[in-house]
């Protein structure tokens, strides 16, 4: 089953407390004792029938293991129905081998470039990172085919501006630790430029004047 469904969809679920949507996909962290342990927990994982390298990856540490869903097909990157009924096979198996979720671990950066002509541009980046269109938003959006870097989206602009950065960094966190994420900065040094657009995304500034968002999945006010 690969029907597309909205990250309200997800969320609604009851039995996915483990899990939180960052970007388009739905990641969990896992925490674990060692190297060894997050590589059976990484094991029983990769036995579920359901699992494929279509939607499924596992990043696994000496402190716990990461796994992200998020289905990958032409004209489609986000998630289905099957990204969430393998959500809630892998939060079963976490409970019975006594692995415990930790929401707050998670994140998703993406890197944002300002264009005037993203066609002018976005082959440059395609050619030197190695990335490869977005299926379904390919005028805008570069992604890793080996699901390792981040997604690369060119935003488009109407004029130049010499005085602000034209790259920065989109920080994907789960929505109930967006508030913290912003505080931290804040307190760091940093200045909210606006929230505007919150809880969609926050724009922050480090002392200089260089640009982050911290985004959630959520809708703006």
């Amino acid at each position: 089953m690969s029907e597309r469904i909205t990250p309200q969809r997800f969320f609604d679920v009851v039995g996915l407390e483990d899990w939180r949507i960052v970007g388009e996909g739905a990641c969990a962290f896992y925490r674990t004792e060692s190297l060894a342990a997050s590589a059976r927990l990484a094991q029983a994982i990769g036995e579920l029938k359901e699992v494929d390298d279509d939607h499924t990856t596992v990043d696994l540490r000496g402190d716990g293991v990461t796994v992200r869903l998020v289905t990958i097909k032409p004209g489609h990157y986000g998630l289905s129905e099957r990204d969430l009924e393998l959500a809630q096979q892998i939060s079963a198996l976490a409970r019975d081998l006594n692995f415990t979720a930790d929401p707050s671990r998670i994140q998703n950066v993406q890197i944002c470039i300002d264009a005037l002509v993203n066609a002018d541009v976005l082959p440059f980046w395609r050619a030197i990172l190695g990335y490869t269109d977005r299926p379904d938003n390919p005028a805008e959006d570069l992604i890793d085919p080996r699901r390792r870097g981040p997604l690369v989206y060119f935003q488009g602009m109407d004029r130049p501006r010499p005085q602000r950065n034209r790259i920065h960094l989109d920080v994907w966190v789960a929505h109930d630790q967006a508030d913290a994420r912003i505080a931290a900065a804040v307190a760091a040094g940093g200045r909210v430029v606006t929230d505007e657009y919150a809880p969609s995304w926050t724009v922050l500034a480090d002392a200089e004047g260089n640009e982050a968002c911290v985004c959630t999945w959520q809708e703006h006010a």
